[in-house]
């Protein structure tokens, strides 16, 4: 089994530019040990983490401004870690956590094409509960209720890692599970309200994307 084709792309931010190695395009596929298989990710879905999706980059321009002074953050589902890469630039605290068994070592071509430093990364899975991650003051997620039982394992990964003030920023492209899911973060105590995403250029014009904030304490 050859080696994935990448591609190298540059997204360009007021005050810095962010060079990404993602996969070709998502017909790519590399699972020679059979890790990925073996975590129950398909050869349908092994490429997912590794484009440069319009909720990720819809992310990271959140993140462009976003006030993050004495937080510590973690980024859910990264992914390409954009928003992680952007954040890193600006000298954040900030951690990304994924599942598939690629993500980490893309992060890490990531950060040494962009002359960063070191994101600590950690693959585990929304329902581990000895993952030693701690809390965090700003959680951040792009597209990540894909499914319909996501909804509860994702609501209580982040409750687990939420310090007592914590926000928590999440895109969601329309898959039509976040307002169950937003029903359950109110239950947990959350407040929370939600945006349309105005597409840029760097978005498809039919991206529908929602700003999903919430918050606790």
């Amino acid at each position: 089994m050859s080696a994935p084709r990448v591609r190298y792309q540059t997204l360009e931010y007021p005050h810095t530019d962010i060079h990404i190695r993602s996969l070709r395009d998502r017909q790519e596929y590399s699972d020679p040990l059979g890790e990925a298989e073996s975590l129950g990710i398909s050869s349908a879905q092994w490429s997912l983490f590794g484009v440069l999706w319009d909720s990720g980059k819809a992310l990271a321009d959140q993140m462009v401004s976003f006030d993050i002074d004495n937080k510590r953050i973690l980024e859910v589902g990264c992914g390409m870690a954009l928003a992680s890469l952007l954040l890193n630039s600006r000298q954040a605290d900030i951690t990304a956590t994924d599942y598939h068994p690629e993500a980490g070592n893309f992060l890490r071509e990531n950060v040494r094409l962009n002359q960063g430093e070191t994101i600590p990364f950690l693959r585990t899975s929304w329902d581990s509960h000895s993952d030693g991650l701690g809390q965090f003051d700003l959680i951040i997620g792009a597209d990540l209720l894909y499914e319909r039982e996501h909804i509860e394992l994702l609501s209580t990964f982040i409750h687990r890692h939420a310090a007592p003030a914590c926000e928590v920023i999440l895109v969601d492209p329309g898959r039509g599970n976040h307002a169950a899911f937003s029903k359950k973060m109110c239950s947990l105590g959350y407040s929370h309200h939600q945006e349309k995403i105005a597409p840029t250029a760097e978005m498809s014009p039919s991206f529908k994307g929602q700003m999903l904030y919430y918050q606790q304490g």
